[in-house]
């Protein structure tokens, strides 16, 4: 079931962060994404605390991407990693080009 829900979430053209509201690096996914912006419906935050499937999901990012840590951060179907590589590159200037190959920027 997570793994349906965790695919189901990151299909298409848009940008999704897993997170928990506590976490910093959660915060520092989402304060380096509000800087861009996007078009309706390509951001898409989903706190997955309190959630009582949040272990089999994170066991899942485990399965897909290679970490059981959040932030998880999707560009489309590809995971970009978390808070650190986001910021990371944002501030080589690649992500606004990823956002962009996906058509999620206005």
């Amino acid at each position: 079931m997570a793994q349906q829900f965790v695919k189901a979430q990151i299909k298409g053209d848009k940008v999704v962060v897993f997170m928990k509201p506590t976490c910093p690096y959660c915060i520092t996914a989402k304060d380096v994404l509000s800087k861009y912006k996007f078009k309706p419906g390509h951001l898409e935050f989903i706190d997955i605390c309190g959630r009582s499937d949040m272990d089999s999901i994170q066991d899942c990012f485990v399965e897909i991407t290679g970490a059981r840590t959040v932030p998880r951060v999707f560009i489309g179907e590809k995971c970009i990693g978390g808070g650190s590589d986001v910021a990371a590159l944002a501030k080589s200037g690649k992500l606004e080009g990823m956002l962009q190959s996906i058509g999620a920027l206005q």
